[in-house]
């Protein structure tokens, strides 16, 4: 498998722009000016990634081996905005002081483990990517984010949000976007940019469950449960298993994620409301997990593997595309039988056509 000749990395960030604009009209000025320099910043970082296209040659995604190991390498930005900072952690030295660092080393690990040991894939790119990071980014910065080269993490602002690297899927789900890029590369608006959102909130979960040894029916399907601050009425940023009750907070506002086609957002912030439909796609997942039972990253997560990467997922491709190519890849692999009516019942469930 190869990946586009050409592809156009995203800025991707975990904490959606929509939480941001109801905290920079917060009536608490320190607040709002923390959230309002944030989306100043990725909106900044966001248009320079857009008017960049890089060109790179095609990545030959190698036959991983069970014994292949990561290449992690942390930096501390010092609390500026220059990337990568000071290297402050290599692949084999001993565990940091710093528990950021240790929990950033951890997530990278959690989530190359899961692509090499489930689905064979030998890091990011496929060819073994170094894992790069850097932590305590700007000043109380409340976002994580992959540049298209490497992961940041804010500290938060230890009032709205905690440490961003507190979050083992949150890690998972920044790194998937840097797989999608090196494999479907989804185009970053509508219903496409759902999808790239949906798929790291997928596999970020799934890194997650891994991670914990959890079963579809005992994973909490939450993006960032453990991210908001103690005053805050939610659990996390998102729910897969019930889009739309995250949160419900006088500061950050209701989650606004539907569960189904019957709620589907029609905007154009946010790209598209990328951050808001991904629950369409998000619940069908779940749904889909559930019914078929067991380890979600087996059955469930190989099927949506095989489709990023399988070369037929368009960059543009809607909501029915992908579910389309979900039942033809359930079939491909598992036959007609359980696995592929419970992925039919899944979208139908949503109301996305799966023909």
């Amino acid at each position: 498998m190869t990946t586009n000749g050409g592809f156009q990395p995203v800025f991707c960030t975990i904490v959606p722009p929509h939480i941001l604009d109801r905290l920079a009209r917060h009536e608490d000025s320190a607040i709002a000016e923390r959230a309002q320099r944030t989306l100043e910043h990725d909106s900044a970082l966001r248009t320079r990634r857009g008017a960049t296209a890089i060109a790179t040659q095609s990545v030959l995604a190698t036959a991983a081996t069970a014994d292949e190991k990561p290449n992690r390498t942390i930096y501390d930005a010092g609390h500026q905005e220059t990337l990568p900072g000071t290297k402050v952690h290599s692949e084999n030295d001993r565990p940091s002081k710093d528990a950021t660092v240790n929990r950033a080393q951890a997530g990278l690990g959690a989530t190359f483990d899961l692509y090499l040991k489930a689905y064979n894939r030998y890091s990011i790119d496929g060819a073994g990517l170094p894992l790069n990071a850097s932590v305590h980014y700007g000043e109380k910065y409340d976002n994580a984010f992959w540049n298209g080269d490497q992961m940041v993490f804010g500290d938060g602002d230890g009032q709205i949000f905690g440490d961003f690297t507190l979050c083992v899927d949150v890690i998972g789900h920044e790194l998937t976007h840097g797989v999608t890029q090196y494999t479907a590369n989804l185009d970053y608006q509508g219903q496409s940019g759902a999808l790239n959102e949906s798929v790291s909130d997928v596999f970020g979960s799934l890194v997650k469950q891994y991670a914990l040894g959890q079963s579809s029916d005992q994973a909490d399907w939450l993006i960032g449960e453990g991210l908001l601050g103690p005053t805050i009425h939610g659990v996390a940023l998102r729910s897969m298993k019930a889009p739309g009750t995250a949160y419900d907070d006088p500061q950050l506002g209701k989650d606004p994620q539907p569960a189904s086609m019957d709620g589907y957002v029609d905007t154009t912030d946010d790209n598209g409301g990328v951050h808001t439909n991904s629950g369409i796609p998000n619940h069908a997942f779940y749904l889909i997990a559930i019914a078929i039972g067991g380890n979600a990253w087996e059955k469930a997560g190989q099927i949506w593997y095989d489709v990023l990467t399988g070369g037929e997922l368009a960059s543009d491709a809607d909501f029915a595309a992908f579910a389309r190519l979900t039942v033809a890849a359930a079939k491909a692999r598992y036959g007609e039988g359980d696995v592929v009516q419970a992925v039919l019942k899944g979208w139908h469930q949503t109301g996305v056509p799966t023909s």
